[in-house]
């Protein structure tokens, strides 16, 4: 465990401002995330040094192609996620936190043993020029990213976040020294389905992909089009207008829908939906589209 480095105490409660989620949490219990636990009147990150993956991946897997092609990324996370997105590819480390937030009931703070250094020393090993904070989304773990991030720095190694967007100013205002790019999930442009399918809320989303955009670091955006969900025109559309709103060089990463976690009957996006949205993307003057998963 490590104490939470953004929190505020309001009695026996506490007020977690990591994420825009800003639970309030009662003693010995649990954030959404699962993970931040109130301990006589601190917050503590029950996953810090925990990992439950690491793997080098191209680093058009987070997906990013605009940001140092062709080379190799070390890419961690840990357990849990502040969404409870219904078609989760990663559901069995990403939702396994949410079993049950009674102290003393958690049992799924898995993962092998780690310290910041190790995972510096593991991407310089692999001649990994960058660190890639992902799989769940690096918000929850935000402690253990942030020194990392601080000592690959040092190194001369880019930081890179694959997240949901849902972090506060109060957490991007702690990361943005050190970060070097990241890839934001926006889900569909529908408040209702955003609440429905992820139990958030979108525009702190698109506020926060606005204000990373202005802080001149490197930021790309995926879709994944799930039928019934956010493949109509008008959210399609959206999409793209907003993206080419801040700026028509934002890459915008369409990514087709399989099957998985809560939603195994919804069927697979066909191509004609996927080619649809390029079409708006195109129409709404964004300069680079990239279809994938097909």
């Amino acid at each position: 465990m490590k104490e939470c480095l953004l929190y505020k105490k309001s009695g026996d409660y506490i007020d977690c401002q990591t994420c825009n989620h800003r639970c309030r949490i009662a003693p010995y219990k649990r954030g959404l995330c699962g993970v931040r636990e109130n301990q006589k009147g601190k917050l503590y990150s029950l996953i810090y040094g925990r990992i439950i993956a690491e793997n080098i991946d191209p680093i058009e897997k987070k997906p990013l192609y605009h940001f140092m092609p062709g080379t190799s990324s070390l890419s961690i996370a840990s357990v849990g996620c502040n969404f409870r997105c219904k078609w989760c590819q990663n559901w069995d480390i990403a939702q396994c936190t949410k079993e049950n937030f009674d102290r003393g009931e958690f049992t799924n703070i898995m993962g092998i043993e780690m310290e910041p250094e190790q995972i510096v020393e593991h991407a310089k090993r692999a001649s990994c020029p960058s660190i890639s904070y992902t799989y769940t989304e690096p918000t929850i773990f935000l402690e253990f990213a942030f020194d990392t991030m601080k000592i690959a720095q040092k190194a001369q190694l880019k930081n890179i976040w694959v997240s949901n967007g849902y972090m506060t100013k109060e957490t991007l205002d702690l990361i943005s020294p050190y970060l070097d790019a990241i890839n934001v999930d926006l889900k569909g442009f529908s408040e209702e389905n955003y609440l429905k399918y992820s139990g958030a809320k979108l525009q702190p989303v698109l506020d926060n992909i606005r204000e990373i955009y202005k802080r001149k670091i490197h930021i790309e955006v995926t879709t994944l089009i799930i039928p019934g969900v956010n493949d109509d025109g008008k959210q399609l559309k959206n999409i793209a207008e907003f993206l080419a709103g801040i700026s028509k060089n934002i890459p915008w990463h369409i990514s087709r829908f399989f099957p998985a976690y809560q939603m195994t009957d919804t069927p697979i996006t066909p191509l004609e939906t996927l080619e649809l949205a390029k079409e708006l993307g195109i129409k709404a003057g964004l300069r680079y589209i990239h279809v994938g998963n097909i």
